[in-house]
């Protein structure tokens, strides 16, 4: 998967379309991603031992072609090539600026 934890993604489809965040989560099963404050969801929630139950909202998972990496020298959302470094390292690259995607 071309997504990794902590990435900033923008969201290109859907009801949050041009929206950007910080990936949470990720669903590798289901090829889904949970991006902070994106895609709320009401769930009703039974009281348990930890705590009250109620209303409660939290984001729902997004499919991962639905999003799209976000470069930092860009600033836009960008496709991704993979470049394998001196060291044999494998990292991700910006196709339109060829900048390192991965510290």
């Amino acid at each position: 998967m071309h997504i990794k934890k902590n990435d900033t993604v923008k969201v290109i489809a859907g009801r949050e379309k041009g929206k950007t965040g910080k990936v949470l989560n990720i669903i590798r099963e289901k090829n889904r991603v949970v991006i902070e404050k994106m895609n709320l969801i009401k769930k009703h929630q039974r009281p348990d031992a930890t705590g009250k139950g109620g209303i409660v909202e939290k984001e729902a998972p997004l499919h991962v072609s639905n999003i799209m990496l976000v470069c930092s020298k860009c600033d836009t959302g960008v496709r991704i090539g993979y470049k394998v470094l001196e060291d044999g390292k494998k990292v991700r690259i910006c196709k339109k600026c060829q900048e390192l995607l991965d510290e």
